[in-house]
């Protein structure tokens, strides 16, 4: 490839970049135009993808991780064919094509969705475990690289580091990241926050490392060529690039390497737009064209890369006749449906712990939906995802026939991979840990309700019946700040996470059955460390499955009741022992479960009133903070819940001096009758 056309192609992406932001009167220029080289390297020459089916599931992938270098992916993919150039004039408008932050469109090219700093590259990292999961399943023939681009900022966030350890771990040798390395940040520049020594970083985790100048094209196609022949470790290539590279004054003197190209305007930082786009042979008066020249060698380029996945498309209907079982389970991996599992024929133990419940159903999954990975941070025995682990093996360098991830310790991170992996397609990720360190992955889960990903999360250890560990690890605030999720819609209009706390092991096998059925957002699903005693009824699994609408009467349905109690989790056991000592004065007490209101709140009305009618008595009662059932129970009555942190001790003490018992309840409702 001649080295002043991929110049041309990096000055165009150079100049689009500049004009888009400038246009907008906001966005970050200077990153973009410095990582123009690598990227138009890259397009031209080594990411292989179908341009008539990206969709493809065995293209390779590029994860952008700075997303307010947007204005560099989406030029390079305008110069592909893939946005227009008035998409791109309309970059950060209302209704456009072209957000700010990229959003996953992978019919346009755009992979993940990349945000705060540090999640894209992570989110490469679950999208090439899962290739070589597929590759152990299915042959070398579905192969596929996994290409990420990162910045000095992604390279600082805390995630880079459980992102590289997992990544040299497991020798993702089809990994190959970018670090375009200006030495410049928004506020500084980088040597005013860190000296360490990035490369022997990424070396002690087990990366190859390669240092290159980044704005130079035969050092980039060099450093991508030893990546793609790497066979042992996953590829870090270095490249020391220029910010703002081709940025001029109005009177014609270098505007490169200034921290002010960062994030804003070229105008307002200080160089000159018009001027710039001469020097780099554009035109000022019409930046948003695309040089003759280049638009040759991208509709060139993409001919060659629909001829080249017919041939990788033709040895895979060969395979497929060859093997039509495999090839049937392969559909059905990238079906996109909801796999099928028969819930009915899971026992579960009476009065167990809704975490070992949940175990019990991981290891019928292990056994049937092959297509599951579960991850923990280093807590499977505890958080009881070893249900699944003791059926299969953990992934290892080299072997990925397993389906589980020890992630370690590092719960932002594991979350950000499983992402990874939903992007990638194929499988169905589930992570756990302890409700309380949701705190942890919240940025990632909110990444994933943004992007529709059906990811699963196991939250155990639930409330403060953690007991002596103590108020550090008693959750009281955490279920009312996912179950904002709950509330908030996703672009289509729907709640953009699915939250779920079972009140008893068979309330847990259809939280199960909601979780894997859930196609279209995350699931939370949120356990119990202690035992609870399952709910009365004579068929519990089929009174469960009225969870399925978010809310159901457990006991108390006819007529209308004196008062009504609700709770979720192992609360409504609670409810239905205080009911006892309510019933014995003929007070008649309705008792609800609500495992999730956002649910609940998406049936008729007519269901809602019918199980929690208006003008009845309503007593909620929570381990969380009361604004957890504050809605449901409305004016009607009072909620019952923490307003502190938790305190050191045996569960059943904290149950007693914190008023979760049956005497309080029948406490409670008596005020509330008066």
């Amino acid at each position: 490839m001649s080295n002043k056309l991929i110049e041309k192609a990096a000055d165009n992406v150079r100049i689009l970049s500049a004009a888009m932001v400038e246009k907008a009167k906001s966005g970050h220029p200077g990153g973009a135009m410095g990582g123009a080289d690598f990227v138009s390297v890259l397009y031209s020459e080594f990411l292989n993808y179908d341009p008539s089916d990206m969709s493809w599931a065995n293209r390779d992938r590029f994860f952008l991780d700075p997303g307010h270098m947007s204005p560099m992916l989406y030029s390079i993919l305008s110069l592909t064919g893939k946005y227009s150039m008035e998409d791109l004039a309309n970059f950060r408008q209302w209704g456009s094509v072209t957000p700010g932050h990229p959003e996953v469109d992978v019919e346009r090219g755009v992979e993940n969705t990349s945000g705060p700093l540090g999640q894209g590259h992570t989110m490469a990292v679950g999208a090439a475990i899962v290739e070589r999961f597929m590759v152990a399943r299915f042959g070398e023939w579905m192969a596929h690289k996994t290409y990420a681009f990162i910045s000095d900022g992604g390279i600082q966030e805390e995630i880079s580091q459980g992102a590289g350890r997992i990544a040299g771990f497991l020798g993702l040798n089809n990994l190959v990241m970018f670090y375009d390395s200006n030495d410049i940040q928004l506020s500084t520049e980088t040597d005013a926050v860190s000296r360490e020594d990035t490369a022997k970083k990424y070396e002690a985790w087990g990366w190859n490392v390669l240092t290159i100048e980044g704005n130079n094209h035969n050092a980039i196609r060099e450093a991508l060529k030893a990546a793609n022949t790497e066979t042992e470790k996953p590829t870090l290539i270095i490249g020391k690039t220029i910010m703002g590279k081709g940025a001029v004054t109005e009177t014609g003197e270098s505007f490169e390497r200034k921290v002010s190209t960062h994030g804003q305007p070229l105008g307002a930082a200080g160089a000159s737009l018009a001027k710039t786009i001469a020097n780099l042979d554009g035109n000022p008066e019409n930046p948003f064209q695309i040089f003759p020249e280049v638009e040759d060698l991208f509709k060139k380029r993409n001919e060659e890369l629909i001829a080249s996945a017919a041939v990788k498309k033709a040895e895979q209907a060969e395979w497929a006749k060859a093997n039509p079982e495999l090839a049937q389970k392969l559909e059905k991996f990238y079906s996109q449906e909801a796999p099928e599992f028969d819930f009915s024929k899971i026992q579960q133990k009476a009065g167990a712990a809704s975490r070992a419940a949940s175990a019990t159903v991981l290891a019928a999954f292990a056994a049937e939906v092959e297509n599951m990975i579960v991850s923990s941070a280093d807590l499977s025995n505890s958080d009881k995802t070893d249900g699944f682990l003791n059926k299969t093996t953990a992934f290892a360098k080299g072997d990925f026939t397993g389906a589980f991830l020890q992630a370690g310790v590092c719960e932002l991170t594991m979350a950000s991979i499983m992402n990874g992996m939903a992007l990638h397609g194929g499988v169905i990720p589930v992570c756990g840990t302890f409700f309380v360190f949701s705190d942890y992955q919240k940025p990632a889960i909110r990444m994933a309700a943004l992007m529709e990903l059906p990811v699963k999360y196991v939250w155990t250890h639930d409330a403060f019946r953690v007991g002596e560990d103590g108020p550090t690890h008693q959750p009281v605030e955490q279920e009312a700040q996912i179950r904002l999720m709950e509330k908030l819609k996703n672009h289509k209009g729907e709640n953009s996470t699915l939250v779920l706390r079972p009140a008893d092991s068979e309330e847990t096998t259809v939280a199960w059955k909601l979780a894997l059925e859930n196609t279209k957002t995350p699931t939370a699903l949120i356990l119990s460390r202690q035992n609870i005693p399952n709910l009365p009824g004579e068929n519990r699994y089929a009174d469960a499955l009225k969870s399925e609408k978010g809310a159901y009467i457990v006991t108390g349905s006819e007529g209308t009741p004196d008062v009504i109690l609700l709770a979720s989790g192992s609360e409504v056991a609670t409810l239905v022992a205080g009911a006892e000592l309510l019933e014995k004065e003929n007070i008649k007490c309705r008792i609800v479960s609500v495992p999730s209101e956002g649910l609940f709140r998406s049936q008729t009305a007519e269901y809602q009133n019918a199980v929690l009618p208006a003008g009845v008595k309503k007593f909620g009662l929570t381990a969380g903070l009361p604004v957890n059932l504050e809605s449901l129970v409305g004016a009607d009555g009072t909620v019952f819940g923490l307003d502190s942190f938790g305190f050191s001790a045996p569960y059943t003490v904290l149950d007693d001096k914190l008023g979760f018992n049956a005497q309080n309840v029948y406490n409670q409702v008596k005020k509330l009758l008066v």
